[in-house]
């Protein structure tokens, strides 16, 4: 596989400084049960990193100690990792806010049963992927059968009460380019899914979000390597919006990999770019003291005009 960083650290991104911690975002491991085009994590199933119970503890440690509202779990699969429904059931003890960003396809697997249920019975946010609303987009993307699939764990969610008006059980819906192109507006594109999904299978969601392929990973490869990358980087660049400087996610969260050390992003992480505090190259979560957190630089590169550019991009959508 072709690496894009050294492509994207000669930058000139304009400088960022963290605000208030409100969101840890946990990546559980690197294990998936898709291997899908786009992925900026390389996830798939011959990957076996996962997050140890000693350094869940240490999470949810810091997440006593300082009071973090929301906790943000993504993967690979994290549901694969073994101790997910531990992490949850704790941290929602703790009253803490938890989202699964969650393929769908998972809850279909032979070992994952009841996952459903469980997410249901601990109001556990579903941020879930569904890059179209056709089974060709989809299954072009994410591998054969998996729009299938995604439509049957939805249906199982809207049974159980996601996305009902009188539940507190949110259903969210992520949307991804197919290829080298921004997103369309997330309203617009949010009312087209609704319709669609309503009309051909039933299927309610509560809102939709918009993220912009990053030139990282599996998909930084596949532009690098079908000679789009020059091109796609241009067109993040001209898109950029210095608006959404003030709302990008990473000013108010850290992202933890399996090891529990700290990065500005997900994405800096895939691209092994720690966050830099007090000049220690790495910093594990069970070190961290938060008030070093506040005004702290972050570590910028190329890429990050994929969260800038349009609309902007998130984990939580666009951003404005």
């Amino acid at each position: 596989m072709l690496n894009s960083k050294p492509l994207l650290l000669n930058s000139d991104f304009p400088a960022l400084q963290r605000t208030q911690l409100e969101t840890l975002q946990v990546n559980l491991g690197y294990t998936c049960n898709q291997t899908c085009k786009h992925c900026h994590v390389n996830a798939g199933p011959n990957r076996t990193e996962q997050m140890s119970l000693e350094t869940i503890n240490d999470l949810l440690t810091f997440i006593r100690q300082h009071d973090i509202q929301k906790l943000d779990l993504t993967g690979g699969a994290p549901e694969l990792n073994p101790h997910f429904r531990y992490l949850v059931r704790e941290a929602r003890k703790l009253n803490v806010h938890v989202i699964d960003r969650c393929n769908l396809t998972i809850l279909s697997e032979d070992n994952q049963q009841g996952l459903a249920e469980f997410l249901a019975e601990h109001k556990v946010e579903v941020v879930a992927s569904l890059p179209c609303y056709t089974q060709e987009n989809v299954d072009e993307q994410r591998g054969k059968g998996v729009f299938d699939k995604s439509i049957s764990g939805l249906q199982q969610l809207n049974t159980l009460g996601y996305a009902k008006p009188e539940t507190e059980l949110i259903l969210n819906l992520m949307y991804n380019p197919t290829g080298a192109f921004l997103p369309p507006p997330q309203d617009m594109l949010e009312a087209n899914y609704k319709e669609k999904l309503r009309h051909d299978f039933g299927i309610e969601f509560s809102h939709l979000f918009t993220l912009t392929n990053m030139p990282i990973m599996r998909f930084g490869s596949s532009l690098m390597s079908s000679g789009e990358f020059e091109p796609y980087m241009q067109l993040l660049k001209t898109a950029h919006s210095d608006d959404n400087l003030q709302t990008v996610m990473c000013r108010s969260l850290i992202s933890i990999d399996w090891q529990g050390y700290i990065f500005d992003c997900d994405f800096n992480q895939m691209l092994d770019i720690p966050s830099r505090l007090d000049d220690i190259t790495k910093r594990h979560i069970a070190d961290l003291n938060i008030n070093e957190l506040e005004r702290s630089n972050i570590l910028v590169a190329d890429h990050c005009y994929g969260c800038t550019a349009g609309g902007g991009s998130s984990c939580g959508g666009a951003l404005s």
